[in-house]
């Protein structure tokens, strides 16, 4: 088996979930995020993308329900003992596969619980579910359970973030070189993943942001590359991989002359993070540290020019997208706790002047202070 934590590391997931399942009453759950199942067994695959369930009963035993094509991947890099496999063919329908399973294992009648919210499992295969489901048992939303656990992160996991991290700083370093008139924006994404390879990392959940001139007020990739100006701003937002662990950074490089503009939207890029950074304590919360960042704003005039949130968890996540719950965003009554992996952005842009100013960085938090996890500071960089 290809694991990439110990088996202490990931019986001590088994009883932490068992415990939450124990709390809920529930006697089984189905789970169907990939990251669940990867935090909670080391499989690792695109195969959600298909309909797949991973069964774990009240006693911390797990079947996994799957396709053919995933049934050796999950023997290698998982700690899965038993693999039943549903068939592909004209009119399946997997959720009548779950149902026997389900059988099988004596739960008809139980309390079950379901990982709704999630990428793997698409409206119509929700549906199919919740129709095989309806005479079976109690059947509840149990979304946030194996969410709620991932939100703290274990020294072996904090471990993979700080080396996640360290590879962002390498992919920028690589980038760099780059960023200068006439540079392209090919070359440098290029130079940012290959970097993250070659130092042992992975792909992002997500594509990396990277778009300049106008596009340096866009939040997501976009197909289509330009090349750099005499005087030009470029927008990145990447993460360091390291076995799907991410740490996220962001920011806006300038080339040739700083307009006033770029200069103040900086100025209060840097003291808004600065902000965030003094709230990102045990005890506040998460819409705490968003007030914080909205202060911040609303004191220059840029309220309009800013979004409505400023962050989120981050950890083992996969495709589409690195973000992980919870968020920084108005009211959010999570707490902060120790040892979290928690990325924080400051995006201003002014679509009224075309200028564009990021800044973000990923920070583990403790007992007080948190750490941020970069070696990059927060100057502005002019090139």
């Amino acid at each position: 088996m290809a694991l990439h934590f110990d088996e202490t590391e990931y019986e001590a997931r088994r009883e932490r979930l068992t415990a939450a399942m124990a709390e809920e009453k529930l006697d089984a759950v189905l789970l169907f995020a990939q990251e669940s199942m990867y935090w909670l067994t080391g499989y690792d695959s695109f195969g959600f993308c298909f309909f797949q369930s991973l069964v774990v009963l009240a006693d911390g035993s797990m079947t996994l329900l799957t396709r053919s094509a995933d049934q050796r991947q999950a023997r290698h890099t998982s700690n899965i003992e038993r693999i039943m496999i549903w068939a592909d063919r004209e009119n399946a329908n997997p959720a009548i596969d779950l149902r026997s399973l389900l059988n099988d294992l004596d739960l008809l009648g139980k309390r079950i619980g379901v990982e709704y919210d999630t990428h793997g499992l698409t409206a119509a295969n929700g549906h199919r579910l919740d129709d095989m489901l309806q005479t079976f048992g109690v059947v509840s939303d149990a979304s946030t359970l194996v969410p709620r656990l991932r939100m703290i992160k274990s020294e072996a996991e904090i471990a993979k973030v700080k080396k996640a991290a360290g590879l962002a700083d390498d992919a920028f370093d690589a980038a760099l070189p780059l960023i200068a008139q006439g540079g392209d924006e090919g070359a440098i994404l290029a130079a940012m993943q290959g970097a993250i390879f070659a130092g042992g990392g992975d792909y992002p959940a997500n594509d990396f942001i990277i778009g300049s001139g106008a596009d340096a007020l866009l939040c997501r990739y976009k197909a289509g590359r330009r090349k750099l100006s005499k005087n030009d701003q470029l927008t990145l937002e990447w993460a360091g991989v390291f076995h799907h662990y991410h740490a996220a950074m962001m920011q806006t490089v300038l080339t040739g002359k700083v307009g006033k503009r770029h200069g103040e939207l900086h100025e209060a890029a840097a003291a808004a993070l600065e902000a965030v950074e003094g709230t990102m304590v045990p005890g506040k919360t998460f819409g705490e540290v968003f007030d914080a960042h909205a202060r911040e704003m609303e004191a220059r005039g840029l309220s309009k020019h800013r979004l409505n949130a400023c962050g989120y968890s981050l950890g083992a996540r996969f495709a589409p997208s690195w973000m992980d719950m919870p968020m920084f965003y108005a009211g959010n009554e999570e707490v902060i706790q120790p040892d979290m992996t928690l990325f924080a952005h400051m995006i201003i842009m002014d679509s009224d002047t075309g200028t564009a100013m990021t800044l973000g960085r990923t920070y583990l938090t403790n007992d007080g202070a948190p750490q941020r996890l970069s070696r990059l500071g927060l100057d502005l960089i002019v090139r």
